[in-house]
């Protein structure tokens, strides 16, 4: 429970759920965070968060020779199409595709942005980008190199709560003048695998149909198009119980109730069922974790030469390699899925891993 926030979405929120009743978790998460997203840039000191390619160049470059290396092993095909999905302030693309230059690949950008505030940040890092609401804009006739860093962890999210009653969807509601997770009406033990039916009252599970889809989306493209993408967020690589769901404000963990639209809401990525999706749209798909990717990748060997070449800034990089790879900062928390067509190469840094089963439907 927690009082309900005084921005001018909560106050709209307020009103539909007094006309209407509660409201679905995703819908509350979805549309507090195209208000937060659409208005401010919400990266760096004066922001929110900060993340990876903020933190250091070294996260963008290796992600930009990623891409070069499996376009080199596919023959350098010509007018691939770099894509970026959230890109911020365009510092994840600036450096990738330094990076990729260096390696004689110059493809056309495409960025998927919704914010003018951003846009306009990232026309003035990244000349010549081409901007789109959503993938459906983007050509589908070219390969397709695809970027998404920090971008499904911001995506609605639906939860199931176990109730005495039995499994119910969990909404937000208003009680003692507060907004408060309460359950829905209608039965939807159906809709929960049967392993977990039984699990205990209070027990939450949390899918992600607007991620799922997304990432549909993108091994049907690859499929068509041909080309590969790295997709690097929080999240999980197994199935787990339990709510996720954060916001944050000024670089600190808030209530998710204590003003929406004037926050980032996100939720751990579940990329156990992204890597079915992949699979079973007939695309390669492997995951592992930032840390051990970005070290495959030789995060190491590109500090140290950076520390070479500019000694005042040896500890500035030794902290933001710990930051990027250790086991108790972003290493073993932030999850890397790649996903390539199938007569694409696959991607370096990635063990191939056996090929997962399909879970019962949720």
């Amino acid at each position: 429970m927690s009082e309900a926030g005084q921005t001018a979405l909560a106050a709209s929120f307020r009103r539909l759920i007094e006309r209407h009743g509660p409201m679905p978790v995703s819908r509350y998460m979805g549309e507090s965070n195209a208000r937060y997203y659409t208005t401010r840039d919400p990266l760096g000191a004066a922001g929110d968060f900060t993340t990876a390619p903020e933190i250091s160049q070294m996260f963008g470059e290796l992600a930009g020779l990623w891409l070069a290396d499996i376009w080199a092993r596919a023959g350098r095909p010509a007018d691939v199409l770099y894509v970026e999905l959230g890109p911020g302030r365009g510092t994840l693309a600036r450096d990738a595709l330094r990076a990729m230059a260096s390696q004689g690949l110059r493809p056309e950008v495409h960025l998927v942005e919704g914010s003018d505030a951003l846009r306009q940040v990232q026309s003035e890092a990244l000349a010549g980008a081409r901007f789109h609401d959503s993938l459906d804009t983007v050509p589908g006739d070219r390969p397709m190199l695809l970027l998404a860093n920090e971008f499904l962890d911001a995506l609605p999210i639906r939860q199931l709560v176990r109730t005495a009653k039995g499994w119910r969807e969990r909404m937000v509601g208003i009680e003692d003048d507060g907004f408060a997770f309460v359950s829905g009406p209608s039965p939807l033990d159906e809709a929960v695998p049967e392993a977990q039916r039984a699990a205990p009252v209070d027990t939450v599970i949390e899918t992600g149909p607007a991620a799922a889809a997304l990432v549909e989306a993108l091994a049907q493209r690859f499929d068509v198009q041909g080309g590969a993408g790295l997709l690097v967020d929080y999240g999980h690589l197994e199935p787990r119980t339990g709510s996720t769901l954060q916001a944050v404000r000024e670089h600190q963990k808030v209530d998710v109730f204590v003003a929406p639209g004037e926050m980032d809401l996100t939720a751990h990525v579940d990329f156990a069922t992204l890597d079915l999706v992949a699979r079973r749209e007939g695309i390669a798909s492997s995951l592992t974790t930032q840390g051990a990717w970005l070290t495959a990748m030789g995060i190491g060997l590109r500090a140290q030469a950076l520390a070479k070449a500019s000694p005042a800034r040896a500890e500035e990089l030794r902290v933001a390699h710990e930051r990027l790879v250790g086991r108790e900062a972003m290493g073993e928390l932030f999850k890397c899925m790649a996903l390539s067509a199938r007569d694409w190469p696959r991607g370096a840094g990635f063990p191939e891993g056996e090929r997962r089963q399909a879970p019962e439907a949720a």
